[in-house]
């Protein structure tokens, strides 16, 4: 009998990748993440960086990013607390240059010059879709695929119609193709462009070095060293991760221009970002 499910090691993989997302996703915690980029600030410094947000909403949003392992909260003294990212949280900020390399080859073209940030929050939009990792690995790994059969193997519990919502929104998204109705499904290039980001999340999910993305085995290079160790791995959030600062070896002309990692934040953004695919 054809194997109908994801293997164990396939759903933990996808597991991972999917809560790193969560964690980086929701509104603000990248902005957020980038104004810590540097020494560790108090309250009122980091609320100052992050003006556009209102009161209340900054320090929901600091215990989420606490909890994730992304941030660190030290109390130097009852009355002097400050926050910073953890070693952790450090090493999975290069992933966001990556992101804008992506969308510039990728998505639709804006009407005037978008900002490195909105760059990425554009594309994780598409990333954080529903089942939107499970079939991007599926369709990586087989190449075409029905919808009859993704569903079986994405959502092996439900009925299988419920695949064509997202497989209709991955369409309009750009990250993958179809010939039409009752045709089988594949990996647009934008989607497999999506490799070196995924792989790269995965590895960090699995407390290895960013540059282990390489050796994925899916989204990995054929020609890349196979990694050293199983890639699954069940080391903690907070496991150290030895990869390069985000403050050295910036060398992508694509991204380093926007100064994306740069500690002075930008003015209030718009009230929402478009959501999805190409067409911003």
């Amino acid at each position: 009998m054809a194997n109908t499910a994801l293997p164990p090691d396939t759903k933990i993989d996808i597991a991972r990748v999917t809560e790193v997302l969560a964690m980086i996703t929701p509104r603000w915690n990248v902005r957020i993440l980038l104004a810590l980029s540097g020494p560790p600030l108090r309250y009122s410094e980091l609320a100052a960086k992050v003006s556009w947000l209102q009161s209340g909403q900054l320090h929901p949003k600091l215990t989420s990013l606490c909890d994730a392992g992304l941030v660190e909260r030290t109390a130097h003294t009852a009355r002097h607390v400050t926050y910073g990212h953890t070693e952790r949280g450090a090493s999975l900020l290069p992933v966001l240059p990556m992101l804008v390399t992506w969308a510039e080859e990728h998505l639709e073209a804006s009407d005037g010059p978008l900002p490195a940030i909105e760059q990425v929050e554009d594309s994780l939009t598409l990333l954080t879709r529903r089942h939107a990792a499970a079939i991007l690995w599926v369709l990586k790994s087989r190449e075409e695929v029905s919808g009859r059969a993704l569903a079986r193997i994405v959502m092996p519990h439900s009925d299988w119609t419920n695949v064509y919502p997202p497989l209709r929104q991955l369409v309009a998204d750009g990250l993958i193709d179809t010939d039409g109705t009752g045709r089988p499904y594949r990996l647009s290039a934008a989607g497999h462009g999506l490799g070196p980001v995924l792989g790269a999340l995965s590895a960090w999910a699995a407390g290895q070095p960013l540059t282990e993305g390489a050796h994925h085995p899916v989204w990995g290079h054929p020609s890349a060293k196979p990694a050293s160790k199983p890639w699954v791995s069940s080391q903690s959030r907070r496991a150290s991760a030895v990869i390069r600062s985000i403050r050295t070896g910036q060398s992508n002309p694509a991204w380093q221009n926007r100064d994306l990692f740069s500690d002075a934040m930008p003015a209030r953004p718009q009230a929402a970002f478009p959501a999805g695919g190409r067409r911003r």
